[in-house]
């Protein structure tokens, strides 16, 4: 069994006074405070979510 690769997202910016969708991703990403680190499979799903929010998160490790 192959194993997935992950990448490690950071959050970086305040979810205040942000538009819903970008707090229901970053709550998608399964984060919510600040400098909170998740490990995530790197899928395109994932990517398109920290695409959409670059201002806010940063990928510390692929």
């Amino acid at each position: 069994m192959a194993k997935d690769k992950t990448i490690t997202v950071q959050q970086i910016g305040s979810p205040i006074r942000r538009e819903k969708s970008q707090r229901a991703t970053l709550i998608g990403l399964g984060l919510n405070k600040m400098n909170k680190q998740r490990e995530l499979v790197d899928t395109p799903e994932v990517r398109g979510m920290i695409n959409k929010i670059p201002h806010l998160v940063r990928v510390v490790g692929e």
